[in-house]
C-alpha cells in the first residue's frame, strides 16, 4: 500500500484508486475493499457500487460539475480531486466549493501531479489528504506546512483576514495600539 499525507501525518493508504483501463473503458470493480472511482463510473454504476462491501470514494477532474454529486456526498468516505498538471488550478476551486458551498466535512484528497510546494495552498482550500506525485517524498514534504507563518487572506482554514485577527487580539480593539 502507498503512503499519503493525511492530517499532516504520513500514513498508509487503504484506498484503491480505480483508473480507467488502457482502452479508456471503465475499470473492473473489486468485490470488496475501499475504492475511489471517477465521477463517470459513479454516475454509470451507482446502483452497483452502493450495496458493495467497503467504503466508497469519488474522484473529480477540474471540469466536473459538483452539482452532480451534491446529493450523493453522504455516500462517500473520501472525495479526491485530480490535478492533471501542477499548473492546473481548477482543483483548488473545487476543494473550496466542496467545503464552503456543499458543506463537505469528510476527507478531501488531492491526487495526480501534486507537489510539495502546493501543500500549504491546497490545505488553505480545505484539502486534508495528499497523494503526492511518485517522485515526491511524503516525509520530506511535511515541512511544507511550516513554510508560511501567517496568511493575510481568508480561506477555508482561516475565516478571518489578518487585520481582523490583529484587532481582535489587541487589548483595546485597536490594531496599532
Amino acid at each position: 500500500m502507498a503512503s499519503i499525507i493525511r492530517h499532516r501525518k504520513v500514513v498508509t493508504d487503504s484506498w484503491q484508486l480505480l483508473k480507467p483501463r488502457a482502452d479508456g473503458s471503465a475499470p473492473l470493480i473489486p468485490e470488496s475493499g475501499d475504492i475511489i472511482v471517477s465521477l463517470a463510473v459513479w454516475l454509470d454504476q451507482r446502483n452497483v457500487l452502493l450495496p458493495r462491501p467497503g467504503r466508497l470514494g469519488v474522484w473529480l477532474d477540474g471540469d466536473d460539475e459538483l452539482a452532480l454529486i451534491a446529493e450523493d456526498l453522504k455516500n462517500f468516505g473520501v472525495v479526491a480531486v485530480h490535478f492533471p498538471q501542477f499548473t492546473d488550478g481548477r482543483g483548488y476551486s473545487l476543494g473550496r466549493l466542496l467545503r464552503e458551498r456543499y458543506g463537505w466535512r469528510g476527507e478531501l484528497r488531492a491526487i495526480g501531479d501534486v507537489l510539495r510546494d502546493q501543500l500549504p495552498y491546497l490545505s488553505r482550500c480545505g484539502f486534508d489528504a495528499f497523494d503526492l506525485r511518485a517522485d515526491q517524498d511524503p516525509q520530506a514534504a511535511l515541512s511544507a506546512f511550516d513554510d508560511f507563518s501567517e496568511a493575510y487572506q481568508t480561506a477555508v482554514d482561516q475565516q478571518q483576514p489578518l487585520f481582523r485577527r490583529r484587532i481582535l487580539a489587541s487589548p483595546d480593539g485597536m490594531e496599532w495600539s
